[in-house]
């Protein structure tokens, strides 16, 4: 573990995935001292999601990626088609088939480490292979007592002092969990498992993404950059016993051998070998009574994570990084204190993405409920305006609210 070139910094930032990166790179960019903390030495496959609508691309812009790296790391996607069991399907295109630019699969071994380098060329200094073992806070709203961290590495275990931390560790945030903000999901306990597999069609092909409804659960296919499909597969509760008995694998395995073959797709990826091992998610979900609080914040998943069907993980991680970048700053420059700063954030937070919880909570009541799903499902693959606004709900490129519009909802779902 290489010693950081100062045993305090203004920032520490605890993980550096899409959230801790973006952050870290906005920070740094404004002259703020900035370390981010990761606990791998390298990039590795996690559990994680590739498929994102334009909405994403656009947050990658403001994060400081130029055209050039966007097009190697994500290949256009031209709709998303979802599948239900009972072989109902329609089309979500996030605003493509109206001129609007297409949803991506991101390649995130290209993406992350992209990011990574962003904040390292503002300035940001990278600790790769550390792990957090203790966020201990000083006083309440004491910004001078800071926060004194415990580190472990190849190394032995050090210290570092940050007048701020923020959370950007995932769904097991040591952060959050010393502030003690960490809630039950009140979700039946899922389990998300993700690869890759190889796939012969080239790169500048149309292909489309997948989103097949299972008994308990859903499989998510993604034509990702360099010859590969993203697999991701969530689980209920129902499969826990075969995934005891058979392994992640053989599930996974049988998952895509009962996916049909459609004329858009005639799964030639379906025999092509695994290109990572399958990461694990599980329980999927976390929630949290605060985003913030004097001296911390969280950002990411570590924020607040429901469940992958409706997507934008990616989005609302990196516009939670640009909004604790403004919060951040107004305390840095003294412009607001610690207690005000993090009420704005986590005001701006729930104006953001309040709407679109209950949206997502909405979702996964008609999951729950495979006939009523595929009802909704019949309306939408027949009435293309409604389809329209779906996606663009579903892709964060209209106020969530829309979707919960009682002249939308009607629409939707009269007979």
């Amino acid at each position: 573990m290489r010693q950081l070139r100062s045993p305090r910094v203004d920032v520490a930032i605890v993980g550096a995935g899409p959230a801790g990166a973006a952050l870290a790179a906005r920070l740094a960019r404004a002259g703020i001292q900035v370390a981010l903390l990761e606990r791998s030495p390298s990039w590795r496959w996690r559990a994680g999601g590739v498929f994102a609508s334009p909405a994403a691309v656009e947050a990658l812009r403001r994060t400081g990626l130029d055209t050039p790296t966007l097009a190697r790391v994500a290949r256009p996607i031209p709709a998303m088609r979802v599948e239900t069991a009972r072989g109902t399907h329609f089309d979500l295109t996030y605003g493509a088939d109206r001129g609007g630019p297409p949803a991506v699969g991101f390649d995130r071994s290209a993406l992350d480490p992209a990011l990574v380098d962003l904040a390292m060329a503002a300035g940001a200094e990278l600790q790769a292979g550390v792990t957090v073992t203790s966020v201990s806070s000083g006083r309440a709203g004491d910004e001078a007592s800071g926060t004194e961290l415990g580190l472990a590495g190849v190394d032995g275990p050090s210290g570092l002092a940050a007048r701020l931390v923020v959370g950007a560790d995932g769904p097991r945030s040591i952060v959050a969990a010393t502030a003690g903000v960490v809630r039950e999901v009140r979700l039946s306990p899922r389990v998300g498992l993700t690869y890759h597999l190889a796939d012969p069609r080239p790169d500048d092909a149309p292909v489309r993404a997948r989103l097949r409804l299972l008994d308990d659960g859903y499989v998510g296919i993604a034509p990702v950059p360099g010859g590969r499909v993203n697999i991701g597969i969530v689980l209920g509760p129902s499969w826990r016993a075969r995934l005891a008995e058979r392994g992640a694998a053989a599930v996974a395995a049988a998952v895509i051998d009962a996916v049909p073959a459609t004329l858009e797709d005639p799964t030639p990826w379906r025999g092509g070998p695994p290109c990572d091992a399958i990461a694990g998610a599980s329980p999927l979900g976390v929630r949290v009574a605060r985003r913030a609080g004097p001296g911390w914040f969280l950002v990411g998943d570590a924020a607040g994570f429901l469940d992958p069907f409706t997507g934008e993980g990616l989005h609302r991680a990196l516009v939670s990084a640009e909004l604790a970048a403004a919060a951040i700053r107004s305390i840095l420059d003294g412009r607001a204190g610690p207690a005000q700063a993090a009420e704005a954030y986590e005001r701006a937070m729930r104006r953001r993405f309040a709407s679109k919880d209950l949206l997502s909570w909405l979702v996964q009541a008609f999951l729950a409920r495979p006939t009523a799903f595929d009802y909704a499902a019949r309306r939408l693959a027949a009435r293309p305006d409604v389809r329209a606004t779906m996606g663009l709900v579903m892709g964060d490129l209209v106020p969530a609210s829309r979707g919960l519009d009682p002249r939308f909802l009607a629409a939707l779902l009269a007979p």
